[in-house]
């Protein structure tokens, strides 16, 4: 440690850009959980809200300000506030941020005069030349990225103008129980969970379970979520009536629940741990960042996912079975593999155990933590 590491405090004052609660999305939930995670270190978090209200509710109290779309007061009072922090760590996503893909977060950016980390939850295989100009002017405005996956920083370095040594890889936090053990079930109990929509592939477990209405040992599969505030207000419950539907005319209505109760994170953590096989069938080909994913190893539970970017990576040591997109055959083949062999599952289950310290928020934060440190104290040595 050098004389500039040693001058520095333990503790900082941390912004926090993103959408937040009572906002329902990922985004708002990753950053929810960090920021409590750091506070539980001592540190003083600080969040502007993006697309909140006009005043900050008092039900967050960490909330200090909005950030609303092309509203430059709001602007400029969101960044006069996270001027004032030691190190700012704001989320990106596409189309969260106001103007075209979201490209007024670059001049939030421009007006804050503290070290920003900015993480990617996105890194597009194919982006628009909008996109791909928005992650280089990121790239040349913050002082570090964040990704989420070694394919994540892998693809950043390769398909965009960055410099390798200032973006860094922080796993996705998840909170970490002490999975229950395995009961003796007569139906093993399959989840699926999050905001529902188009994509999620749900479809293609549920051909999945009508291929296997006559093995000897039948999965119950539970879907959880409400439909994503998004698509409800485009399209209602089409997508979620349709699966119903689906589950019906397979003849598997009763094997199939739809369970669209709300549960804090505590709760959440429970309902995942309950579950013996978690199932991810999405169908994205280029997701390199899943926070179902990690909470699933989290929690300690074999998943078979589709051959997604991220599910490709974490899954790669033995913790769950990746299988083709859009395959129903290849999801039932898979689902009977980890039902009927107890072995196979227990060496899954011990394998998302091994993994789940590394991804736990306590974890992540001190990552965090770390990283506005030297962010600092690179400041500090380079003042004159």
């Amino acid at each position: 440690m050098n004389v500039a590491d040693r001058m520095l405090p333990s503790t900082q004052r941390i912004g926090l850009v993103s959408t937040y609660p009572p906002t329902l999305c990922g985004l708002a939930t990753f950053a929810h959980a960090l920021g409590t995670a750091l506070a539980q270190q001592g540190h003083d978090v600080h969040v502007v809200r993006v697309r909140g209200e006009r005043r900050p509710e008092a039900s967050n109290p960490r909330v200090v300000a909005s950030l609303r779309e092309r509203d430059p007061a709001s602007l400029a009072h969101a960044a006069a506030l996270l001027s004032s922090c030691d190190t700012v760590i704001l989320q990106h996503e596409y189309g969260i941020y106001g103007g075209a893909d979201g490209a007024e977060v670059l001049e939030l950016i421009e007006a804050i005069e503290a070290p920003v980390v900015v993480v990617l939850h996105t890194v597009p295989l194919y982006p628009t030349p909008h996109q791909h100009q928005i992650i280089a002017a990121l790239a040349q405005r913050a002082q570090r990225l964040v990704v989420m996956s070694e394919t994540a920083h892998e693809r950043l370095c390769d398909l965009y103008p960055v410099r390798e040594h200032h973006v860094d890889v922080i796993p996705h936090g998840a909170a970490t129980p002490t999975p229950p053990p395995y009961r003796d079930l007569l139906a093993p109990q399959l989840l699926t969970w999050g905001l529902l929509g188009p994509g999620k592939g749900i479809e293609h477990t549920i051909a999945a379970l009508a291929m296997l209405a006559t093995e000897r040992v039948r999965p119950h599969y539970t879907i959880a979520g409400v439909t994503h505030p998004n698509v409800f207000e485009r399209d209602g419950d089409r997508y979620r009536n349709s699966l119903q539907r689906q589950a019906a005319n397979g003849g598997v209505a009763s094997a199939v629940t739809f369970d669209d109760q709300y549960r804090d994170t505590a709760q959440l953590t429970t309902f995942i741990a309950s579950a013996e096989i978690v199932v991810l069938p999405y169908d994205s080909t280029d997701q390199v960042t899943s926070g179902v994913l990690v909470d699933a190893i989290a929690a300690g539970r074999p998943v078979i996912a589709t051959a997604f970017p991220h599910a490709v990576e974490l899954l790669a040591s033995g913790a769950g079975i990746v299988v083709p997109h859009r395959n129903p055959t290849a999801l039932a083949t898979a689902i009977r593999s980890v039902v009927m062999d107890q072995d196979l599952k227990n060496s899954m289950a011990q394998e998302a155990s091994r993994l789940a310290p590394t991804l736990s928020w306590a974890t992540v934060a001190a990552a965090y933590a770390r990283l506005g440190r030297d962010l600092q104290a690179d400041a500090s040595t380079s003042r004159p």
